[in-house]
């Protein structure tokens, strides 16, 4: 029996080419790149003594002499690739290079243990654990390893590797088998491809880069700002954890604390994922399932996601600044259009600075009164229009005496006197450069630092009535940083985690335990403390590279990975003027944008970084009313995406689906430029400027047009009409 679905052909696939100016092919020698280098392909060889079956619990090993695997359940959850080393080491070192929250790893290596003996394998109380050594070239100095499989807790089983040397490892490999060229999902937020096959990818948090690929801008720059165009690899979100088109997925313990150190995948070998941790060892937890639905929840179980207020799921939030005159002023002006509203979010409440990028704000986190005179006023007079009031803060803290205002605390100096900043390696507060102006980051390992820290958010941004804020940045810490308890290099990734604990502690402290805060960089298992992400800035494009196409694919890859809810800036925030090109909003692109996050889980707006050269949905009559269109297309959905909502936070299942995981093994699975809602809408996403139409590759069903009414057959490719709007 066929399901009856809906389809939507809201909004095909473009990639803006270069100019062919002599910008966009400038040459970029100077310009930092990643060094990595490959998880060796290793020998393995199996002792007659270490084949068998073992059994503890519901998990079974069964080791031969081409290899192990790890069935729970009757179901293999992890198998080695057969006649290959299923466990490298290595010793070495990462030098890291840092500009602006860009960060460039290059790892030198002075051992590679790739040749792998399993000696033994053994039956405890704590699971079976095998046995072996690794050796490497005539000089490298041998090591042993063990592998202890246990039963996990929730689901699938456990995978703790270690070492032992005289010379201890740097870095230890987990090499997971898989058929030839399976696909391969996941690791985090990653912009490229939703299958990473065939990649190689540090697994850091950084600055995601302007352009990404999209000529001239990249190579401008990269030019003018030291490698500020960044890369196909740069992301503010990348964590161990990945799933497989063979129905199993590995991510690595988020409560072990070496979990988060750096560490590289590799996918290029056809038949295996290999994941290198720098730390002499790994906890690895893995799972398998007969659907890709049922393998994501797998993944996640036993993760508890707090949940999303439901106010943010009913209207538009609408990203207003210019103070309280303004703000009025260009509310009114969508409210009169027919625009459905549910909060506002002003993200200059504490001041603006403006900088040669364009408009950025004061990082005091204290009210600019003169700005925002009758705040309090403004806030209570939102809220009886049932509209809640949203703000911004982050975790870094700037020197108030620069700002002139007497009327506020100098948080950066309380901080200072107090110890609770990272301090550079001289023992000084870190000064960061953000572009024209100084930041330093709170120490967020120490737990008095973090428990002031939340106190002021609770006192200072959640002050008024005010339900929630932005928490951007999280992945700026440096690796040459001194903490109070920890190593950079260990807690750089584990950074966003700490951040949305105290953002989290804030919102308890502050009486509003789920005040809406959205995150945009990630770590392994930052989910169970934040309900809400957003893709980050992307450029005002319809580019794969850095623009709307590019927010999708992170959206479906941080979705298999862990992060149930998302959405991204309606509209797009990175705006420049690159001499041969000024890349601003189009009325196109901002619709287009308006009609993706209309099917999305929160419809959000974002002025950008240079408000007054881009077009905002309050402009004028007519983008007032195309985006009113939308905001009511949105709100009519509110019933259908919070029952969607609640099952991604009780299940990990993200909320905005690829189609792989609602329609597996069917033409339209590979999709990139579809996405579900729920299991039950399809949206056909347009991503060309100039389309009227969209090519929607229907999986198997019956399909009706949301809008029109109009039936489709599944299982083959249609073309249907979308004008915008």
């Amino acid at each position: 029996m066929s399901v009856r679905r809906l389809l939507v052909p809201a909004l095909a696939v473009t990639i803006a080419a270069g100019l062919g100016s002599a910008a966009a092919t400038a040459p970029r020698a100077s310009v930092p790149v990643d060094v990595l280098d490959t998880v060796v392909p290793g020998s393995l060889q199996v002792a007659d003594g270490a084949t068998g079956t073992w059994q503890v619990g519901p998990v079974t090993v069964v080791t031969a002499a081409s290899g192990v695997r790890v069935e729970s359940a009757g179901r293999a959850v992890w198998a080695s690739e057969p006649d290959h080393a299923f466990v490298t080491g290595g010793r070495g070192s990462v030098a890291w290079e840092e500009h602006r929250g860009y960060f460039w790893p290059t790892v030198q290596y002075d051992d590679r243990l790739a040749d792998q003996t399993l000696d033994s394998v053994e039956q405890t109380a704590e699971g079976v654990v095998l046995a072996g050594t690794l050796a490497g070239g005539p000089e490298d100095e041998p090591a042993g390893w063990t592998m202890t499989v246990a039963p996990r807790a929730a689901d699938g089983a456990s995978l703790s590797v270690g070492t032992d040397a005289a010379t201890p490892l740097t870095s230890v490999a987990l090499v997971s088998g898989r058929s030839d060229h399976a696909a391969v999902h996941g690791f985090g937020e990653q912009f490229t491809d939703f299958d990473l096959d065939g990649r190689l990818l540090p697994i850091v948090d950084r600055e995601q880069g302007v352009g990404r690929g999209e000529e001239p801008i990249t190579s401008l720059a990269d030019a003018t700002n030291h490698g500020a165009g960044g890369t196909e690899a740069m992301t503010y979100a990348a964590w161990p954890s990945f799933v497989t088109g063979d129905l199993r997925g590995l991510r690595l313990d988020a409560d072990d604390p070496l979990s988060s150190a750096f560490a590289v995948a590799d996918t290029r070998d056809p038949g295996a994922v290999a994941l290198e941790l720098w730390a002499p060892s790994l906890d690895a937890q893995v799972s398998a399932a007969d659907d890709p639905i049922a393998l994501v929840a797998a993944q996640q179980a036993g993760d508890r996601h707090p949940p999303l207020a439901t106010w943010a799921t009913r209207g538009a939030i609408i990203g207003l600044q210019g103070g309280t005159a303004e703000v009025r002023r260009e509310l009114d002006r969508l409210l009169r259009a027919g625009a459905k509203v549910s909060g506002v979010w002003i993200q200059d409440w504490s001041g603006k600075r403006t900088t040669s990028f364009g408009d950025r704000l004061w990082w005091t986190w204290q009210l600019d009164r003169e700005r925002y005179p009758g705040w309090a006023r403004l806030v209570r007079d939102l809220a009886r229009e049932g509209i809640r009031t949203t703000t911004y803060v982050n975790p870094f803290l700037v020197d108030a005496a620069p700002k002139g205002d007497p009327s506020i605390r100098n948080l950066w100096a309380e901080a200072r006197d107090a110890g609770y900043l990272v301090e550079a390696p001289n023992g000084s507060p870190y000064l960061l450069d953000q572009g024209e102006f100084d930041a330093s980051l709170v120490d967020l390992t120490d737990p008095a630092a973090r428990s002031w820290y939340a106190d002021v958010i609770a006192d200072e941004v959640l002050a008024d009535g005010v339900q929630g804020f932005m928490a951007d940045f999280g992945e700026g810490l440096p690796f040459d940083a001194v903490l109070a308890d920890g190593t950079a290099a260990a807690l750089h990734n584990r950074w966003p985690t700490l951040w949305a604990r105290t953002v989290r502690l804030a919102c308890r402290r502050a009486d509003q335990p789920r005040c809406v805060t959205w995150f945009r960089s990630g770590g392994l298992g930052q989910a169970r403390d934040a309900a809400l992400f957003w893709n980050g800035d992307q450029l005002v494009t319809f580019s794969k590279y850095d623009g709307l196409a590019s927010a999708l694919l992170g959206t479906l890859s941080a979705g298999v990975s862990g992060w149930p809810l998302q959405h991204s800036d309606v509209g797009g925030y990175t705006s420049v003027n690159a001499l041969v090109k000024n890349y601003v909003r189009t009325p196109e692109l901002l619709g287009r944008w308006e009609e993706y996050q209309a099917f999305g889980v929160v419809m959000r707006t974002h002025e950008g970084n240079r408000p007054d050269d881009n077009l905002q949905v309050y402009s004028n009559a007519r983008t007032a009313e195309q985006f009113a269109r939308m905001t009511r297309l949105f709100a009519a959905l509110a019933p259908y995406r919070r029952s969607v909502v609640e099952e991604a936070t009780r299940t990990g299942v993200p909320a905005i689906r690829p189609v792989w995981l609602v329609a597996p093994g069917t033409a339209a699975a590979t999709s990139q430029r579809e996405f579900f809602l729920g299991s039950h809408l399809l949206v056909a996403q347009v991503l060309r400027a100039g389309a009227e139409a969209v090519r929607v590759d229907l999986p198997p069903g019956r399909w009706v047009h949301l809008l029109t009414g109009r039936r489709y057959a599944g299982n083959r490719t249609a073309v249907v009409r979308a004008p915008l709007g």
